[in-house]
């Protein structure tokens, strides 16, 4: 009976052993998948992925490549010394990008989403909202203008989308959220853009200059930098309100350039101030004949160095640094009066009425 039972368990191992043995084999032979295999069905897509999707192919057509071409280099689609985004405003042929992607160059270079490239003159420049102007010329079909949003509605949490050309990868859809609202970004002339919005979406060099998005694929902001210590996308990026862009681009068509408030006044260093405790903007000049200088502010002695006006206030709202008096100058508008307050070394505060005039570039 012994013996039986184990005959009947080394057959058993054995039948096992062949088995495994013959597996690969067994599975080759009875399953492998030598015709084309049949397609899954599958359900319909997701309101989020219908909605990316609307956004993108919705918007893309009018987002460009932007190629400010060196001194001398001709007009081509290979690339130049700096690349950024655009993206269509209207049907004259105007496009918007970033300031610091065009600079001083003139000779610049657009590739449109059809991927026809063209030749582009600089309309209009506005560093202090790193904004600029460009016309296309000899483009056989022009897209759509990306339509406009507002930035007063946002809120944070939003979803936001960001298409552009990420290190020369063109017409690249991110996606995110609208992270923070009312950021405040310096810009190369010692200004700052109020209301910035800070995303997610993954912006990375190459993205400056494109459109961020709602879930309405309308343009509530322009993609202008990023934080990031590698260079990368690090989670933050920063966009140009669209009620900014929308303020500063006709004026730019119009004009060439955007009318500058200020009273005419050229400010000291804020580190001036940091230095000897002062909150407020230091006049450290007044331009002769300005509204300033009929309202009887001062300067720096530059002979005795001797501390002179300080606006601590306008319109009864404090003022700590440069960035709030050119906001409330702005909000004023030109050809109107505002009233300053403001503090001369070792006297009491006092108002003082000054006319803001369009000042351009060089004083406040």
């Amino acid at each position: 009976m012994n013996g039986r039972s184990n005959r009947f368990l080394l057959t058993a191992v054995l039948i096992v052993l062949v088995a495994l043995l013959a597996r690969p084999w067994i599975e080759r032979w009875f399953f492998s998948a030598g015709t084309p295999r049949p397609i899954e069905a599958r359900g319909d897509l997701s309101d989020f992925e219908k909605t990316s999707i609307r956004v993108f192919e919705g918007v893309a057509p009018s987002v460009v490549q932007v190629v400010a071409l060196p001194a001398g280099e001709r007009v081509r689609s290979e690339g130049g010394a700096s690349s950024g985004t655009g993206f269509v405003w209207d049907r004259a042929g105007h496009v918007v990008t970033n300031d610091h992607v065009v600079g001083n160059t003139r000779t610049v270079a657009v590739r449109l989403a059809s991927g026809e490239v063209v030749r582009a003159e600089t309309v209009g420049r506005a560093p202090h909202s790193d904004l600029v102007v460009l016309r296309l010329h000899d483009t056989t079909r022009l897209p759509a203008p990306v339509p406009l949003g507002e930035a007063r509605s946002l809120r944070v949490g939003q979803v936001a989308y960001a298409i552009g050309n990420p290190f020369g990868l063109d017409q690249s859809l991110t996606q995110g959220l609208i992270s923070a609202l009312k950021r405040r970004l310096p810009t190369s002339d010692g200004r700052e853009i109020p209301d910035v919005i800070q995303t997610d979406a993954a912006i990375n060099p190459g993205n400056s200059g494109g459109p961020l998005l709602d879930s309405a694929g309308r343009l509530i902001g322009v993609n202008t930098a990023i934080w990031s210590p590698s260079g990368a996308n690090a989670g933050i990026g920063f966009a140009i309100p669209v009620d900014v862009v929308g303020r500063v681009v006709p004026e730019l068509i119009r004009r060439g350039r955007v009318p500058t408030p200020g009273i005419g006044i050229l400010v000291a260093d804020e580190a001036v101030a940091t230095r000897l405790g002062i909150d407020g903007v230091v006049v450290a000049a007044v331009v002769p004949g300005s509204p300033a200088e009929r309202a009887g502010l001062v300067g720096i002695e530059d002979a005795a160095g001797t501390l002179a006006d300080v606006v601590i206030a306008v319109e009864g709202r404090p003022v700590k640094r440069l960035a709030d008096l050119t906001e409330a100058l702005e909000e004023i508008g030109i050809g109107k009066a505002v009233r300053l307050t403001v503090q001369r070394a070792g006297s009491v505060r006092r108002e003082v009425g000054v006319d803001v005039m369009d000042i351009g570039a060089d004083a406040r």
